[in-house]
């Protein structure tokens, strides 16, 4: 079973910058688009922002600006750089793959453990 390791979180004031990402816990096939989502308590889980395999990216209204997506194909890793950071912000993060991790295989969506981002005010 393929997972994804996210990391980079933590506790930081507003107005920093934190840079999370997330890599595939072995090599696959291939990987079609990840994205970063976030979910803080009491709400649903929100798109943040995604990214295809040719590297086009999408961006939630609310971090348009602030922060980017960007992936590194080699390494099977997606990293979301967050500055200018608002307590708004804090929820927790997760990782998000579409990927076929043999030739065989269909497409299947996993998801990372979640990672925490506190932005304190």
């Amino acid at each position: 079973q393929v997972q994804l390791v996210e990391s980079g979180g933590g506790l930081v004031q507003a107005g920093g910058s934190l840079r999370l990402s997330c890599a595939a816990s072995e090599t696959v096939f291939k990987i079609n688009a990840m994205g970063w989502y976030r979910q803080a308590p009491g709400k649903q889980r929100e798109l943040v922002a995604t990214i295809t395999s040719g590297g086009s990216a999408d961006y939630a209204d609310s971090v348009k600006g602030r922060f980017t997506i960007s992936r590194d194909g080699a390494k099977n890793t997606v990293y979301l750089q967050m500055n200018s950071l608002k307590p708004e912000d804090t929820a927790v993060y997760y990782c998000n793959a579409d990927l076929k991790r043999t030739y065989y295989s269909i497409s299947t969506y996993y998801w990372g453990q979640g990672t925490q981002v506190t932005v304190s005010s």
